[in-house]
């Protein structure tokens, strides 16, 4: 299929719509829309109408679901655009579901975390596997001996993993493991604030080395609220670290004078209870 591979839809013709004729699907790669992103969209479609056409499927004689251009569809919605230009394909679920994934893949402005798991559910329906045996697949390739002749890189589920990452054009399946499959793995509020767009990747990989929740808390409320440079929350973590060690330090003071305090009042207690005192 050329729209799996990534091509353009407008090698298709175009067809102009009815805007209530068209229904969202009920999965969509992407979760949450950036505010400022889409009031300029919402901006440019008042002055110059809907530049790309929508992709749709029939799916009744009378309505038709969004494949792509989720974000085009809520600007026409929101200006009160009564029909919209439109490309109808025949596609199966399947097709659907793996067009709307890549369009979304290759614009470029999915957050980090809705792009990881658009890629997991990828590369799932491609392998017909689970999530799980999807990340275990790419965490078996990279200890795997290059050289070894039951490797899984010869099989040809790693074929069609490598293809996929081919076709989304900005990951090697071993960049992709290292460097996104971590954040799934980020604390629940980090992993929410991250999801909603509020924090930047790089941001939300430091508030999640603090151990402490309530500490990671209150500095991620801080940084949502006041946009925190990613070098004052570095700084933040070193200053924290370094009061940790401090009291440490502290501790241990206390400690080692309380264990000498305890041993004199020992020694102390057994010579007085010793004959020592009856021998003048």
């Amino acid at each position: 299929n050329d729209f799996l591979d990534g091509q353009s839809t407008e090698i298709a013709s175009t067809e102009s719509i009815s805007i209530e004729k068209i229904v969202l699907p009920s999965n969509q790669p992407r979760r949450y829309f950036d505010a400022k992103a889409m009031q300029e969209l919402t901006t440019s479609v008042r002055q110059h109408g809907i530049l790309q056409p929508l992709l749709v499927r029939a799916i009744d004689s009378e309505h038709y679901e969004l494949v792509a251009g989720e974000r085009r569809y809520r600007a026409a919605k929101e200006v009160g655009l009564d029909e919209v230009p439109a490309i109808i394909k025949d596609l199966s679920d399947s097709d659907a579901v793996e067009i709307a994934i890549l369009e979304n893949l290759q614009r470029q402005d999915l957050n980090p975390i809705e792009e990881t798991e658009a890629i997991l559910e990828l590369l799932s329906k491609r392998l017909s596997q689970p999530r799980e045996a999807v990340i275990s697949l790419l965490n078996q390739a990279s200890h795997t001996d290059l050289k070894s002749a039951d490797n899984v890189i010869r099989t040809s589920e790693w074929q069609v993993m490598e293809s996929s990452f081919a076709a989304i054009g900005r990951f090697t399946p071993e960049s992709f493991r290292s460097n996104r499959l971590p954040l799934l793995k980020l604390p629940a509020n980090v992993l929410s604030a991250l999801r909603k767009g509020d924090i930047q990747y790089t941001k939300a990989r430091e508030i999640a080395k603090i151990k402490d929740a309530k500490d990671r808390q209150s500095l991620l409320d801080e940084v949502v609220a006041s946009d925190m440079p990613l070098r004052t929350i570095r700084e933040r973590l070193k200053e924290a670290k370094n009061d940790q060690s401090s009291q440490k330090s502290k501790k241990k003071k206390v400690d080692q004078s309380d264990i000498f305090l305890k041993r004199m009042a020992n020694i102390q207690s057994k010579i007085k209870q010793s004959d020592i005192w009856k021998d003048k």
